[in-house]
């Protein structure tokens, strides 16, 4: 969760919400432990891989799971696109198209050989991560910028910004889902993972509020929600604009990190639903030499790299954010339906992560919704063309 997704979506929220901005954050970390429950809930019963794409199948029928699997792949698409772009603001924001582009098809040509984040990679990058939301904060404070007055009184804050904000910061949560399905790799998973989830979300909230809050004491909101490096913006405005490199150094590498694992997982799911035959078959292969799902993996890398080379950063993670939401209702409905021997949190949660996704989700940009109901509306028609009559797994 502590990732690449805080340099990007604090923009994108400050122009919904301006100095509301900040309720949005709780709205998204509310929301967020509530879909991990559901989540958390459902991989206690159905230890797979696959996400809600299984649990959608398991619990409330074939169309469902394709929705959620559906659902997953374009809003990751979406999100692969949006780390593409973040990284190339921040490291070359004279040349973020063309560096997009290039990030994107380098590191696909790595999935190709095998090339993944291990262990020790993910370790660094987080604490080159924490290192820059650090100098962000600590740039902010002793900078000479900051004004409280930028925090209170809320100013031009409407209900509907808010909901928007926390729709762009729910892009930045996104990872919590993982420690919900980690149920065979952890001992005493009924005990640990309810403990985890709150924990993780409690620290990685602290942090993306305290980062938030620094940025609107360096500048207005305005500021932040022109530029799409927002926490740069922040750092540079004060007398430790010397300390900005450190910043754009962290969320470049924070991108790359991001966009490689992306990649990778948006494939192995294309490559899943191929299997299944929700998707066509051809994507289903394997390469015999290096072991990875190559066609696709192309298919992967070619989208990704054309949403990055026309889409901007505010629709990138609006698009994302919205698909990613009906994929957490899906799972929240498939957790409603859980008998209460078969429950750990009460089936209220269920419903608040439900509706909250709706609501959140329909708040987003227009644009944003339109292409997001275009698509579902694609993968439904798809569904019902090609796949109705077909044999499922």
């Amino acid at each position: 969760m502590i990732g690449a997704g805080v340099f990007a979506s604090i923009g994108p929220a400050a122009r919904a919400a301006g100095n509301g901005l900040l309720l949005g954050l709780g709205i998204a970390a509310a929301l967020a432990y509530c879909n991990a429950t559901s989540s958390a809930q459902l991989a206690a019963l159905y230890p797979e891989s696959g996400g809600t794409y299984v649990y959608g199948r398991k619990r409330l029928g074939h169309f469902s799971g394709f929705l959620a699997g559906w659902g997953f792949v374009i809003g990751k698409l979406a999100s692969c696109a949006a780390m593409a772009i973040t990284f190339a603001s921040y490291a070359a924001p004279a040349f973020a198209r063309p560096l997009a582009v290039t990030a994107v098809l380098a590191l696909t040509a790595l999935n190709l050989v095998g090339v993944q984040k291990t262990a020790l990679v993910t370790r660094i990058i987080v604490v080159l991560v924490l290192t820059s939301l650090a100098v962000v904060v600590s740039a902010v404070l002793f900078g000479g910028s900051t004004d409280a007055a930028r925090l209170w009184p809320l100013v031009g804050v409407s209900p509907y910004g808010v909901l928007q904000a926390a729709g762009f910061f729910f892009f930045a949560f996104a990872g919590y889902a993982r420690l919900a399905t980690l149920g065979e790799e952890v001992i005493d998973p009924a005990k640990t993972i309810p403990r985890a989830i709150p924990i993780a979300l409690v620290i990685t909230f602290a942090i993306y509020t305290t980062v938030a809050v620094s940025a609107l004491l360096a500048v207005e909101p305005a500021a932040l929600a022109e530029s799409h490096a927002p926490l740069a913006v922040a750092v540079e405005a004060g007398r430790w604009a010397v300390a900005a490199p450190v910043v754009r150094f962290g969320a470049s590498v924070a991108s790359l990190g991001v966009l490689l694992s992306l990649i990778v997982g948006v494939s192995r799911t294309v490559f899943a639903m191929a299997s299944n035959s929700d998707l066509p078959r051809t994507f289903a292969a394997v390469h015999p030499l290096t072991r990875v799902p190559h066609r696709a993996e192309v298919a992967v890398g070619v989208v990704v790299a054309i949403a990055a080379a026309l889409a901007d950063l505010r629709s990138a993670i609006g698009f994302s954010a919205f698909a990613v939401l009906v994929y957490y209702a899906v799972a929240n409905a498939a957790a409603f339906s859980l008998r209460v021997d078969e429950r750990r949190w009460p089936r209220w949660m269920s419903v608040a992560g439900f509706v909250g996704c709706v609501v959140v989700a329909t708040s987003l940009p227009l644009a944003s919704v339109i292409g997001g109901v275009v698509l579902f509306a694609v993968g439904g028609a798809y569904y019902v063309v090609a796949l109705r009559s077909a044999p499922h797994a």
